[in-house]
């Protein structure tokens, strides 16, 4: 059987590892050829993006893709791993002011826009070749490093004290656990992340996605390719097309001249990310613009095309 192509909505259990829900899609798909774009810690639930066959190509692309959260955050106690792992017994509970709910929006207000984040201690991130989790378990003292972030949506969603749910949208690399801290320290009370589903990755929606059983049955029943979506359906890139010709050249990296244009969908700029498309509307490779869109026909423009990308 020829291998399954395309992008399948994953929704991962709770309790889980995204590496564990891999082995077993790898498994029970009987291919190798299966990637997702993007991690979730084991007590977060939600979607996986995972990419099949040719789609594979193109994980790198997605990883770049906003992310939409619901999170719920506990007040009045903090923990060193930032989420409900942490806390034990002996966990220090401190008193939780008593906020109106405008208040509460007026502190996630203050979270929008680009910012630096810590990882949290207790994170996969690598400080000198060395993951955080392994020195923080081993004892040893190390500042986690910072990344740019940027929170370009947060809306309360509950008040239902001591814990808040949120939706939050925002860039890749951001921590959820970090900004669940971080909330809680600017409130004065401290807090953890005691829940969190992602719901969106791009344009690509929790409510569309299938859980490992279901994925297993509609295998088993021979109905999973109605579930899969094509890569055009996730990748947005503006787009060169080229005539049929032409397309059979793109697998080898052949770089198109103008003559091989048919058409220019979208705008671009130099150096942004476009698609190659051939004459049926598939994307065949992904390139960076050497030309902007208004250019590419004024004139004969060559290396208008870079290679990133081709999709075999």
């Amino acid at each position: 059987m020829a291998d399954y192509e395309g992008i399948l909505l994953c929704n991962k259990p709770y309790g889980i590892s995204s590496h564990d829900v891999m082995t077993g899609l790898k498994r029970i798909l009987k291919q190798t050829r299966v990637g997702h774009t993007g991690t979730l810690d084991p007590r977060a639930t939600g979607l996986l993006v995972v990419c099949l066959g040719r789609a594979t190509k193109i994980v790198q692309f997605l990883s770049d893709l906003d992310k939409t959260y619901e999170a719920e955050i506990t007040l009045g106690i903090s923990s060193p791993t930032f989420d409900s792992e942490g806390v034990t017994n002996e966990s220090l509970a401190r008193a939780v002011p008593n906020m109106t709910a405008e208040a509460l929006k007026n502190i996630l207000s203050e979270f929008l826009g680009i910012s630096k984040q810590r990882a949290p201690i207790y994170s996969a991130v690598k400080v000198k070749g060395q993951r955080l989790y392994d020195m923080a378990r081993r004892g040893l003292t190390v500042v986690p490093p910072e990344r740019e972030i940027e929170i370009k949506r947060i809306e309360l969603l509950d008040v239902s004290m001591p814990r808040i749910s949120f939706q939050v949208t925002c860039s890749k690399g951001t921590y959820i656990r970090s900004l669940a801290n971080d909330i809680g320290e600017k409130i004065g009370c401290g807090a953890y992340l005691s829940r969190l589903i992602r719901t969106q990755v791009g344009n690509s929606d929790l409510k569309d996605a299938l859980n490992p059983n279901e994925i297993k049955y509609n295998i088993e029943a021979g109905t999973l390719k109605r579930h899969l979506k094509p890569i055009e359906s996730v990748l947005n890139f503006p787009a060169i097309e080229v005539y049929k010709e032409f397309a059979p050249a793109i697998i080898s990296g052949k770089a198109p001249e103008l003559k091989d244009v048919a058409n220019i969908l979208g705008d671009f700029n130099v150096n942004e990310y476009i698609s190659l498309m051939d004459h049926m509307g598939r994307i065949m490779a992904v390139g960076k613009a050497g030309v902007d869109s208004g250019s590419l026909r004024r004139q004969d423009q060559r290396n208008f095309f870079t290679y990133v990308r081709v999709l075999n």
